[in-house]
């Protein structure tokens, strides 16, 4: 499936029954097997496929309005935010609505574990041996000192194929989309990009 084979949660298949009706509604004679049918088919859908794919961009499939923090907002209001919309991850911007970060569950998982433990179970484990919250070490902590820094961005023109490349090649499940000003303007997270490439393909 070309470079969208990564995406085969929405497949396509044919039988030989769908071949013969199809057949059956083209008047006059098909000098043509049903396999020869179903090859044809098949090839000239999966280019209809990857000229779709590079057809829609991220400003048609991103999510808005977009859910954020300012790089001063507080790590207790940040993960309040984080839970209240069950979200994993949240963009950091400044004043002029440019990213300048993003934060994820890692980077408070980083921030709390003790050097002993590097897993949210250890962090569990921790708590309940009594040995104190190792959240409270947070609580003087703003956004800007846990987030990632530089983070990866898009522009609206970017089409899904290079944003399913980059989720895959740097292991993220979201990036911010950004116009050509630099300010952020929406966000495409991995759901989106799956529920999309399952409606090109219906």
């Amino acid at each position: 499936m070309s470079n969208n084979n990564k995406w085969e949660e929405c497949p396509v298949n044919i039988s030989d029954d769908d071949i013969f009706l199809a057949m059956k509604n083209i008047s006059g004679y098909i000098d043509i097997t049903s396999a020869d049918f179903k090859e044809i088919y098949q090839i000239a859908y999966q280019q209809a496929i990857d000229r779709l794919y590079q057809s829609f961009k991220a400003i048609d499939i991103m999510s808005q309005p977009v859910i954020f923090v300012q790089a001063d907002t507080t790590l207790l209001e940040t993960a309040t935010v984080m839970a209240d919309n069950n979200i994993s991850g949240i963009p950091v911007v400044d004043a002029d609505h440019c990213v300048v970060g993003v934060i994820s569950e890692k980077d408070f998982l980083r921030e709390m574990s003790v050097k002993k433990y590097q897993s949210f179970m250890g962090v569990v484990s921790h708590c309940l041996n009594n040995k104190g919250c190792v959240a409270v070490s947070l609580q003087n902590k703003a956004a800007k000192d846990i987030m990632t820094s530089s983070p990866i961005c898009v522009q609206e023109d970017t089409t899904i194929v290079q944003i399913a490349d980059l989720f895959d090649n740097n292991n993220i499940n979201r990036v911010p989309v950004i116009n050509e000003s630099g300010k952020m303007t929406g966000i495409v997270a991995r759901s989106d990009m799956i529920q999309h490439f399952c409606t090109i393909q219906e």
